[in-house]
């Protein structure tokens, strides 16, 4: 899938400047990398904000066009405004294709609803992580990595040296070495606190040990006789 992004040329800078180009509808970004000057930019803010709305435009080499030329970038990062749905400043990289890139990855769950653990074991597939941090030559990219989990058992997971990574892609060094849960099959917590918590039961009255035991004590022809204690006058009486 390629992406292709207009960008210009910006004159202007510094913070005044910035702010009255978001008036006009125009991001302020900066493009370098690749051995060359850092440049400043500007793009269309629905543009671009229809494009960071994109799962791919985060994880793929961007074809940007800047004053009639064209180079490849990545998306490596955006602020946006704290409560308003407006980009303020976006960075791209340029990319050398004989150079390898460390970049994001999100990950695709695939087959949940037959895997043993769900369909047999009553679990709940739970996604410990979301997206992954690979390094790859560019043009070795992927869009997303797919986890099939189709044979993960209740209580087990898969880390990540167990995912199929395309080739000329690996996971970064420390991930490597960590070697972290991407995704495991657990009982749901609600089933296992409601478990704990219930009250023993006996098997013959089907009521708890207490209520049990009352319930015996109110059946007639079983009553207890009650402990005889001498009268507190004749215990008085012996003292004297």
């Amino acid at each position: 899938m390629t992406i292709e992004i207009m960008a210009f040329p910006r004159a202007q800078q510094g913070t005044g400047a910035s702010r009255r180009l978001r008036a006009t509808g125009r991001v302020p970004g900066v493009v370098y990398g690749a051995d060359k000057a850092a440049q400043a930019v500007e793009l269309d803010h629905q543009a671009l904000l229809r494009h960071l709305k994109m799962e791919a435009f985060h994880a793929s080499i961007l074809d940007m066009t800047v004053d009639g030329g064209k180079e490849q970038v990545l998306l490596r990062d955006f602020q946006m405004h704290p409560w308003k749905p407006q980009v303020l400043h976006v960075d791209f990289q340029r990319v050398d294709k004989n150079r390898k890139i460390h970049m994001r990855v999100p990950l695709h769950f695939v087959n949940a609803d037959i895997c043993p653990g769900v369909k047999v074991g009553g679990g709940v597939v739970q996604h410990v992580m979301n997206d992954i941090e690979i390094q790859c030559l560019p043009d070795d990219l992927p869009e997303f990595i797919e986890v099939d989990v189709r044979e993960l058992q209740l209580g087990h997971s898969i880390h990540v040296t167990e995912l199929a990574l395309p080739k000329g892609v690996e996971a970064t060094p420390k991930l490597k070495h960590d070697n972290p849960s991407v995704v495991t099959v657990q009982v749901p917590k609600e089933i296992v606190i409601e478990e704990e918590v219930a009250a023993p039961v006996t098997e013959i009255t089907g009521q708890a040990p207490a209520e049990a035991e009352a319930a015996a004590e109110a059946v007639p022809g079983e009553k207890k006789e009650p402990e005889k204690k001498e009268p507190e006058k004749k215990e008085a009486a012996k003292k004297e």
